[in-house]
């Protein structure tokens, strides 16, 4: 098997700095999540209510999903990175705000702002991590997200420091503003320009494309268009995409489900105090954090459809002894059967939907599975949210254990697309290139 290739310094700093600033966006997100609690208080707000605030995270963050694959296919991945990252700041700022002036809309409008950049951001950075797997020939997206989730921790240790010592809200969330807006910079300068772009290009000086009015077009396996909206739609065609694109959606919603509502589930459900329910969302981060970071041999000797399987399974475990245990200590330890669980289906999906694809198409594709899983994001808090007002929190996360029992159920379309349908650079390479041999490579373990 062919060794992969050696890295150089500048492919070094791009994978350092997209490490960087996904460890960065797990801080901040982290310490909204953690401080949830003390902002709902703030605000003298119902659980119903604070869906609605919610709701304003949802919508930027959709909507920033939605723009930047097109973005990235205009402007190359770093111009959407830096777009996201003042976004991202921003919204910050004016959260930390309003949560200080104690003002709903103004927590609202700095979370559609944060959002926005997350949405931007992260998308592009998918992307990156995709072109960064290709290059290195190895995985990176899993550590990718396992930095994010590493993040997480770091901001939930932070969180539920100050939160035991009554730490303002507003500037702890200022102060993360400040150390993100640090980290974005350097990101920014380390992450080489027209990465997505470059392929488009490419694709508009292909003769059996059409340049047209759509910028970067592709041909996908049925000969169509990959830029562009119409592009962006028409890869959905692919019955294999549709189905990863569901298990994405429900392995999201169940990790976005602890990130928005699992500090509260532990206070307002088990009765725990606002300190403890921070503890919780760490054991939460840690655990998802140790899936993400020793995933990879698990990958590598079982495949993807397997592992994510047996992954959706353990989430459900986890989420149901969260719902109806009446402890609340072994509700708080089931959180770390939901974190390991919810840990790989991301990122290994993300990685599965570019698989079999040629490199100027594998963009548009991973664009529209990571718009499918950020769409959980969209419609899992603020229905949970309005859920819980009349059946109660614990009950609503019922939700979500019955969408990871559904993902458990089509986990195969996660193997490898079969070798006739393969062309270069797909198949037998794509093995030599780090990723998992599945389908017929593999054994029938699922």
């Amino acid at each position: 098997m062919k060794n992969p290739p050696l890295m150089d310094a500048a492919t070094r700093r791009w994978r350092a700095a997209l490490f960087l600033f996904m460890l960065a966006t797990g801080v901040s997100m982290a310490s909204w999540v953690a401080r949830t609690p003390a902002v709902r208080d703030a605000l003298e707000v119902s659980t119903g209510s604070m869906g609605l605030v919610l709701f304003g995270l949802s919508i930027g963050s959709m909507a920033g999903v939605l723009v930047s694959g097109g973005l990235v296919r205009r402007h190359g991945g770093r111009s959407v990175i830096a777009l996201g990252a003042g976004l991202l700041v921003a919204g910050l700022a004016v959260i930390a705000g309003g949560a200080a002036l104690e003002v709903s809309a103004g927590v609202f409008g700095g979370l559609a702002l944060f959002g926005a950049g997350m949405g931007l951001a992260e998308v592009a950075f998918n992307i990156e991590g995709a072109a960064v797997e290709r290059t290195l020939g190895r995985p990176v997206l899993p550590v990718l997200h396992g930095c994010f989730s590493l993040g997480t921790v770091v901001g939930a240790l932070a969180g539920m420091a100050l939160t035991a010592v009554r730490f303002p809200v507003g500037w702890h969330l200022a102060a993360v503003a400040v150390a993100v807006t640090a980290a974005g910079v350097w990101t920014v300068r380390a992450v080489p320009a027209g990465t997505g772009r470059a392929e488009a290009e490419a694709d508009a000086q292909n003769p059996g494309s059409d340049s047209g009015s759509e910028t970067g077009t592709g041909q996908g396996a049925g000969g169509e268009r990959t830029g562009g909206v119409r592009g962006q739609l028409a890869v959905w065609r692919d019955r294999r995409l549709v189905l990863i694109g569901l298990i994405v959606l429900a392995m999201a919603f169940a990790e976005g489900s602890a990130n928005d509502w699992l500090p509260l589930l532990m206070v307002d459900g088990h009765g725990t105090s606002a300190t403890a329910g921070s503890l919780t969302f760490m054991l939460f981060a840690v655990a998802m954090t140790t899936g993400r970071f020793a995933g990879g041999p698990l990958l590598v000797r079982y495949g993807p459809a397997a592992v994510v399987r047996a992954s959706a399974l353990v989430a459900a475990v986890g989420v149901a002894l969260v719902i109806f245990s009446s402890s609340a200590a072994l509700a708080g330890a089931a959180v770390v059967l939901w974190g390991l669980g919810a840990s790989l289906g991301f990122p290994v999906t993300i990685s599965a939907a570019g698989e079999g694809a040629r490199p100027e198409d594998a963009s548009a594709r991973v664009a529209a599975v990571s718009t499918a899983g950020y769409a959980a994001f969209l419609v899992g808090p603020p229905s949970l949210g309005f859920l819980a007002d009349h059946v109660g929190l614990r009950n609503a996360m019922v939700v979500v254990l019955v969408l990871l029992g559904g993902a458990a159920l089509i986990t195969r379309a996660l193997r490898s697309p079969v070798p006739e349908r393969e062309g270069p650079g797909t198949g037998a390479a794509a093995s030599r290139e780090g990723r998992p041999r599945t389908g017929s490579d593999q054994p029938d373990l699922v």
